[in-house]
């Protein structure tokens, strides 16, 4: 019907003939105002909104909702290029996300690092990249997002090439935290040259963004399996140098094709306290995991770390709460959904890249596959995000968040229940469906608790938050990185012994936190109900003829 009014109001022949119509908005009226009256020949059009009554023109109403029209069609050719240019940094950050478990066992015999040494070797870019993402965002608004990226390109080249010429594992170590420090400058400011080339058009950020994500999961998914074909062929190093031309593309890319637009407005200073603080909680706990194994429990460093890191959280809860421009704004933890989301993402992180670290070595340590046959093997692990990405949309928008986050979290659970019983000599084609179930379950849940966390927040917020959840998810990745790894070289007995104890063990805790996580996933509410006069309710709009 609505079409019909469309198409008169716009000369179109239709079965009822041509002419202008007019659309009258009809609401329901708060109490002390006289109800609207509509004639006799006012058709129901399917519309609704909750406003007084008042005529709208139709090329007036096609105007306003002009991006309802614009959204559906396709990127341009510059925004598909802009589109692009940034996923090209989104795809190398997570890159070295995944693929430097494949190399692992090569770094460790080359460099003679311990898994101490190895657990450092991915820790320092996890934590460098998570501390530093929230400053990172301030930086862009402050100092252009193009200025930003590219200089998270540059540096990530050049941290790249350093890794690729490391002779010994603390060199590594201190490369691979500096592709942590160009990782962050360079993931949130992509997003918002991605916004800045779409305007204000939702439909075409939506399509934008969904490329730039999908980018990004083919890169965790093709990670392992392009790592082996490197490392079989030209060593550990170059899965490091191939990431020095892929920046150089991207920086080309940007200065062709990407404006440099200056900030609009003054945006909030950066909280260096906070951000210290920050940097030196995370940094201690992780190394006190670490360093658990090797030192013991009883080391005054590893009591030390423990002690620094409580002492630094705490110090900055208390700056948080009284800066005028915190990292992390105490206003959003009052939120029951987006906490419980929050905690959700901790889960979920901590329990998969803590357990693909510990497979990597299980895989190539114990069952004595190369890096290659390795990597084939974590296909399914990585890969199995795009059909459960996809699903969770389709999940979300008919369901809400909350199914998907519960049935996500078991699914993961059931995936790692079914690594308890490896040992020694598992095939792994018995690996099969526990590296099915985990990213399925996975891949069903994040979408969802990313869209709880996001509709948790007023719109002015949603980039801070969004920004919390990722900080949060990336230390959560590097803290299960140093406590199962720390799990797989405490138990006695020889190294192959350590590592199916240790992959027991991790599987074991994964269960329960993941337990934990669906549990939480009960207490996130679907939607805000709106309040007095604000509140939503059904109207109806009237199409007539008339002047």
């Amino acid at each position: 019907m609505l079409s019909t009014c469309l198409a008169k109001s716009l000369g179109v022949p239709t079965r009822g003939g041509t002419g202008p119509f007019q659309i009258s908005v009809v609401g329901t009226l708060s109490p002390g105002m006289a109800p609207a009256h509509t004639t006799a020949k006012s058709r129901a059009c399917i519309f609704h909104e909750a406003r007084k009554r008042r005529a709208v023109r139709v090329d007036k109403l096609v105007f306003m909702n002009s991006n309802l029209f614009s959204s559906r069609a396709g990127l341009s050719t510059r925004q598909t290029l802009i589109v692009t240019t940034a996923s090209m940094g989104f795809v190398v950050s997570q890159l070295d996300v995944i693929i430097v478990n494949v190399a692992l066992a090569s770094i460790g015999r080359d460099l003679h690092a311990s898994v101490a040494g190895l657990q450092w070797t991915v820790d320092a870019y996890a934590l460098a990249f998570a501390a530093l993402m929230l400053s990172a965002g301030v930086l862009g608004d402050r100092f252009g997002a193009r200025r930003l990226f590219v200089a998270g390109l540059v540096l990530f080249a050049l941290a790249s090439a350093a890794c690729g010429f490391a002779m010994d594992a603390t060199q590594l170590v201190a490369a691979r935290a500096l592709q942590g420090i160009g990782a962050a400058a360079m993931l949130p400011n992509s997003l918002v040259l991605l916004n800045q080339s779409c305007g204000h058009d939702d439909g075409l950020r939506a399509r934008a963004v969904g490329l730039w994500t999908a980018a990004g999961a083919v890169s965790i998914a093709a990670g392992p399996i392009a790592g082996g074909l490197l490392i079989a062929a030209f060593g550990w190093r170059s899965i490091f140098w191939v990431n020095v031309p892929l920046c150089v593309a991207g920086i080309v890319a940007t200065y062709l094709w990407i404006a440099d637009k200056k900030p609009e407005k003054k945006v909030r200073g950066i909280d260096l306290p906070g951000q210290v603080l920050a940097t030196v909680a995370l940094t201690a706990f992780v190394g006190a995991m670490i360093e658990l194994r090797p030192l013991g429990l009883m080391h005054p460093l590893v009591i030390g770390g423990i002690v620094l890191a409580l002492l630094a959280a705490s110090g900055f809860v208390l700056i948080e709460r009284r800066a005028s421009a915190p990292m992390l704004a105490p206003a959003l933890f009052r939120d029951r959904t987006f906490n419980s989301a929050i905690v959700f993402g901790i889960c979920v992180n901590l329990t998969y890249y803590g357990m693909v670290f510990v497979l990597s070595l299980y895989l190539q340590r114990v069952l004595g596959h190369t890096p290659l046959e390795a990597g084939l093997a974590f296909l399914p692990l990585t890969g199995g995000f795009l059909l459960s990405n996809l699903a969770s949309g389709v999940v979300v928008a008919r369901f809400g968040s909350r199914l998907p986050m519960i049935v996500g979290a078991l699914v993961d659970a059931a995936g790692f229940a079914a690594l308890l019983f490896v040992n020694a000599s598992t095939p792994v084609v018995a690996l099969l469906l526990p590296f099915l179930l985990i990213p399925t379950g996975m891949g069903l849940g994040v979408p969802a608790m990313t869209t709880a966390v996001l509709g948790a927040v007023e719109p002015e917020r949603a980039g801070t938050a969004s920004a919390v959840l990722n900080t949060a998810r990336q230390a959560a990745g590097a803290i299960g990185v140093a406590a199962f790894g720390a799990l797989a070289s405490h138990a006695a007995g020889g190294e192959s012994s350590q590592i199916v104890a240790g992959v027991k063990a991790s599987a074991g805790v994964s269960v329960v936190l993941l337990l934990f996580a669906a549990v939480m996933a009960r207490r996130v509410v679907e939607s805000k109900r709106a309040k007095g006069d604000d509140a939503r309710k059904p109207v109806s709009v009237k199409c007539s003829k008339g002047a």
